[in-house]
């Protein structure tokens, strides 16, 4: 055999060489399908976990909508509980302001009459608990601040004795059934 020439032996070189590329694409070839069947499950698990994580932020936000419904129930069933008794409250202040009003009309000094005194204040003093008991509370505002909030003035007068906005005197008593104003008190 005789030597190849520089010419030849760059030939087989790049023959060489595209015999090997041919090997490299060839094998591409077989590994295609491998990689496109790995890609297509990376897809396929990349969506999976994108649909995962749709439906688990759907289920937090359908709990947390729940959560509210609940507490807001609750919330509206607590206010109904506390003033359910509300009208029927407001219905009875008229009883405790004439059992009031009998005690300030009556003659205590009177012998005929001490033991219905004596009934009437015990009457009133058993009725203010058992309203109390039911979240009533009684507004007596005599001696201080005027308050808009709760107070009704029907009349203003100056008087050197007292602090400026000082109630004076109570002509009907306020009630407040849980913190809500129930009817303010005359002043």
């Amino acid at each position: 055999m005789s030597k190849p020439t520089p010419e030849q032996e760059q030939e087989l070189v790049q023959a060489a060489q595209a015999e090997s590329e041919a090997v490299i694409e060839t094998e591409g070839e077989l590994q295609s399908p491998e990689q496109q069947r790995i890609a297509e499950l990376e897809a396929a698990l990349a969506a999976s976990e994108a649909k995962f994580a749709e439906q688990k932020d759907s289920v937090i936000r359908a709990i947390a909508d729940a959560d509210n419904v609940r507490k807001r129930a609750e919330g509206e069933i607590d206010k109904a509980r506390k003033f359910a008794l509300e009208r029927f409250a407001g219905e009875l202040l008229p009883v405790a302001d004439n059992l009031e009003r009998a005690l300030q009309v009556a003659d205590p000094a009177n012998e005929a009459i001490k033991g219905v005194v004596e009934g009437v204040e015990l009457t009133l003093k058993s009725f203010v608990n058992t309203i109390e008991k039911f979240g009533l509370k009684v507004i007596d505002p005599q001696g201080q601040p005027f308050n808009p909030d709760q107070h009704q003035a029907m009349g203003m007068q100056e008087n050197a004795e007292l602090p400026p906005n000082t109630v004076m005197a109570v002509m009907q008593k306020g009630y407040e059934i849980n913190g809500r104003l129930l009817r303010p008190a005359m002043v």
